[in-house]
């Protein structure tokens, strides 16, 4: 079988393998078809699960929006993208799909995403059970869910340490034993200046057995490509002259072997399974499983300076990204109480390829008073022959979760109630980054792996603990008081290898590893340099001491020359570790005047734990903590048919966890100062019938309340020298707006219904959405490597210019069973910037621009059986 008919099985696997029973049946009157779960227009109608139980979403204390069944199939949502657009207090960073981190209500500080960097700060669940990554948020694709939530604020108590600044959760609709049924829905589309793209999904509802019952899935996407790699050339600096330090007879190179048009696609398929059984009246188990590939080439951001929608890249460039989650969900009661477990296993591989040939023309340029990269590094073959400098990043991660949680909640109706519980969860990540020269001599390049230039070779793990509890109580028929708490333990670790290799030549000294050039790079830190001998000491301590190195320790992470990121311990290595304990706290009270008002105060706490930066040579970070102070309403007026809720807030950021690219564009994490933001956030819902209108939008103001200083600085006042001798600098003065959330997000949505005919009805939908400018990094003044001289790395990036997007669709539903749509998203191919980012700390002069999506017009089919 092939690779495609492989993916084409899975796709069609809801939609075929259950389809041939359908058919051969009479299809029902439509009084006698089996009943589906109802869809509503109404916001007010959905039930939500926000607080650990159903609950109407107009009565629940929390701000958070839930995009319903009905609403995500009416604006054809399918992914991460495409949702966020509609949740206003969301923004997010990506490079290209699968790689994205998701920030909410301004918590927001840059450079984060990293495999080894901070956990995020937004959690992400799927039904019960959180799927949080580090390396990137799982770009679920959606279709068959019941609802997105997304709650807004701090959710420490009930969802712990990466809920700091809110959460995202994606349930999925759950197998009815009420009757067979099922839906195909497919869809052809076409990318302005780009390619043909499409998508088919299906699922099918299959009952065994009053009280058992299965629920199949299955999808596969194309999303066509439409940036183009075009010709171009680089040449770097040859060997230098008396007169001529960038010399003649330097190297020249094309791509002419990788320009391509529509350069970037990506496929994504696969499918989930959950079968529901009823043990008795009380009892249900669900065990669910999830597959999803994705395989994206090309690159997904353009370089202005080349033109519009347009690259020029020189190496290979795709992503390959495979996740599966087994979960087990068992809800039953003991006596009158609700008793939940949730435990799930998620496994997670990705592997990327990526051009760094931006790193070798900055650096080219950096030292050309020196010879350039010819002149200044050691980029030779084992001849000596100067080589293209040109570098490529092959990386893989291997990330595994595993989480288990149990919790008790009291009866609803009661006037105290209480839900708490225990978790546990351990994530870790095997990470692999191989920063590969093309006929590198194997003396210069790290140890055992001919051909690199660099190496990160890690495992890293992290472990959480908790206990949590919230309890309400009416102390009024129309007043409710709820007090909450997580009591938490981190314990987080990483251990491996990093760096350069080291010349395992003899010197004249007569001692091994003492050869030169060391590497390549010509450094004698780090890398091997730095890796443990079985005395306790580093290869660097003994041959600086003129002794002869004793044995290297085993490499503790398998693919690695040696360890240099551990600690030592009697005859042994272990990793470095970072540990500690807390409570957040929540506090809330909510009155109830009307039927149709609510009005709620919230006092809230989140964190995010601290962790171990992947250079040993720089110092843990610590947690960071969000303290949010909330008012908002709720309300529900006109029968129903109207709904506007709203949110004021104030949220204190202390000592936030910063990210950026150091020394060797090497992502380092340290703590920064605080940070003040206050915001408003609402949403309104008109449902008259045939016209539906929602408004959601956000007002975000986020900033630093002390100076962000380019070294620790605990007074703020960025004194001090550096590690490098240079003066501490004022990276970013106290007042600076942090980057990548906009001050003003707002989407609206209308949608007008007409009956055509006995059975059918038409309608037409129109979505805008406008957000405005922000910046795309925090720091306005660092040192530029190799010169010293002072840059600004937010202009060099550029600002995410503001901009305003729309779509339209034009369709028809016949009878209860068929739709037919045609639509237009991006209708007048605005080039809304998602994000920015350049491929190296030095390759400020080449920075890129992710857009969204242009203008494509497409037609989409469904039906349900």
């Amino acid at each position: 079988m092939t690779s495609f008919e492989r993916r084409v099985l899975v796709s069609l696997f809801a939609s075929v393998a259950f389809a041939g029973p359908a058919f051969a049946q009479t299809a029902p009157a439509e009084s006698n078809a089996p009943s589906r779960p109802a869809a509503s227009d109404a916001m007010s109608d959905i039930i939500v699960t926000a607080q650990k139980r159903d609950e109407n979403i107009q009565t629940v204390p929390i701000s958070m929006q839930a995009l319903s069944t009905r609403k995500l199939d009416q604006l054809n949502i399918s992914n991460f993208n495409e949702y966020t657009q509609l949740l206003p207090s969301v923004a997010f960073q990506t490079s290209q799909p699968g790689v994205t981190t998701v920030y909410m209500r301004g918590v927001a500080s840059g450079g984060d995403g990293n495999h080894s960097g901070s956990l995020p700060s937004v959690g992400s669940y799927l039904d019960e059970q959180p799927v949080t990554t580090i390396g990137g948020t799982l770009d679920i694709h959606i279709y068959d869910v019941a609802r997105i939530e997304s709650l807004s604020g701090p959710q420490g108590t009930l969802y712990g340490a990466s809920s700091e600044a809110g959460t995202i959760r994606i349930i999925t609709n759950k197998p009815d034993t009420s009757g067979f049924y099922g839906r195909v829905d497919g869809e052809l589309n076409t990318v302005n200046k780009g390619g043909v793209g499409g998508k088919i999904e299906g699922m099918i509802n299959a009952p065994f057995s009053s009280n058992v019952a299965l629920r199949v899935v299955g999808f596969y996407q194309k999303d066509a490509g439409y940036i183009d790699n075009v010709a171009g050339t680089r040449t770097f600096c040859g060997p230098a002259t008396a007169t001529n330090p960038c010399g003649p007879g330097g190297i020249s190179l094309n791509n002419n072997a990788f320009v391509k048009k529509d350069y970037n696609d990506t496929e994504t398929w696969g499918g989930r399974a959950a079968l529901k059984v009823d043990l008795d009246d009380n009892w249900t188990v669900t065990p669910t499983v999830l597959y999803q590939e994705q395989r994206s080439h090309g690159s997904y951001g353009f370089d202005p300076r080349v033109g519009d929608l347009q690259v020029q890249h020189f190496l290979p460039e795709y992503r390959r990204d495979r996740f599966i989650q087994g979960a087990l969900t068992i809800e039953g009661k003991v006596g009158n109480w609700d008793l939940t477990y949730a435990g799930a296993y998620l496994d997670r591989r990705d592997t990327q390829s990526s051009d760094y040939t931006d790193y070798a023309e900055a650096y080219d340029n950096l030292y050309q008073k020196q010879g350039g990269l010819a002149g200044y590094f050691y980029y030779r073959d084992a001849a000596g022959n100067t080589i293209n400098p040109q570098q490529r990043v092959v990386g893989t991660d291997h990330f595994k979760k595993m989480s288990q949680e149990i919790r008790v909640a009291s009866p609803s109706t009661e006037r105290f109630r209480i839900v708490a519980g225990a978790f546990y969860q351990r994530q870790s990540n095997l990470i692999h980054q191989d920063y590969r020269i093309a006929g590198l001599a194997p003396e210069l390049s790290v140890n055992g792996l001919p051909g690199t230039l660099w190496l990160t070779q890690q495992h890293r793990v992290d472990k959480d603990y908790a206990m949590f509890g919230e309890a309400s109580f009416d102390i009024l028929p129309k007043l409710t008081l709820t007090a909450g708490a997580r009591a938490f333990i981190y314990d987080n670790s990483l251990i491996g290898f990093f760096g350069f290799g080291r010349n395992p030549g003899v010197g004249d000294d007569g001692i091994p590893y003492t050869a030169t050039p060391y590497n390549a790079a010509g450094s004698s830190r780090t890398g091997v340099a730095a890796c443990y001998l079985t005395n306790g000491q580093t290869l660097r301590q003994m041959v600086n001491n003129g002794q002869n190195p004793a044995p290297f320790f085993p490499a503790t992470v398998a693919g690695g020359p040696c360890t240099n990121l551990a600690v030592v311990s009697g005859n042994g290595l272990l990793p470095k570790r970072t540990q500690g304990q807390g409570v957040t706290y929540k506090f809330n009270a909510t009155w109830k005047p009307t039927d149709q008002l609510m009005l709620y105060a919230t006092w809230s706490r989140g964190f995010r734990p601290g962790g171990i930066n992947r250079r040993a040579d720089v110092s843990n970070y610590a947690p960071d903590y969000l303290t949010n102070y909330e008012v908002g309403w709720k309300t529900t007026l006109l029968n129903g048919m109207l709904r506007f809720n709203g949110a004021v807030y104030q949220q204190n950021w202390d000592s936030f966890q910063f990210a950026f690219l150091g020394v060797n564009s090497f992502t380092i994490i340290q703590n920064g100062p605080n940070a003040r933001i206050r915001g408003v956030e609402m949403d309104a819902n008109v449902n008259t019938g045939p016209l539906a209108l929602t408004v959601a939008g956000s007002y975000t103001d986020a900033k630093t309340r002390q100076n962000l200083c380019l070294g620790a600085d605990p007074t703020f006042t960025c004194t001090g020298l550096l590690d490098s001798g240079q003066p501490n600098l004022v990276s970013a003065a106290a007042g600076t707006r942090l980057p990548i959330t906009p001050q003003f997000k707002i989407t609206g949505t209308a949608r007008y219904t007409v009956p055509l005919g006995a059975s059918a009805k038409g309608y037409i939908q129109a979505l805008v959405s406008h957000q405005s400018s922000a910046a795309s990094d925090i720091r306005s003044a660092v040192y530029a490597p190799g010169t010293g001289d002072i840059i600004n790395p937010a202009a060099q990036l550029g600002r995410l210019r503001a901009y305003t997007t729309g779509n339209l669709a034009v369709g028809a539903e016949i009878g209860s069973n068929y739709t037919l749509e045609v639509f237009a998203q991006n209708l007048w191919d605005e080039r809304g910037e998602i994000s920015r980012f350049q491929a190296c700390g030095t390759c400020g002069d080449r920075p890129y621009i992710v857009p969204i999506q242009p203008r494509t017009i497409g037609i989409r089919a469904g039906a349900k059986f």
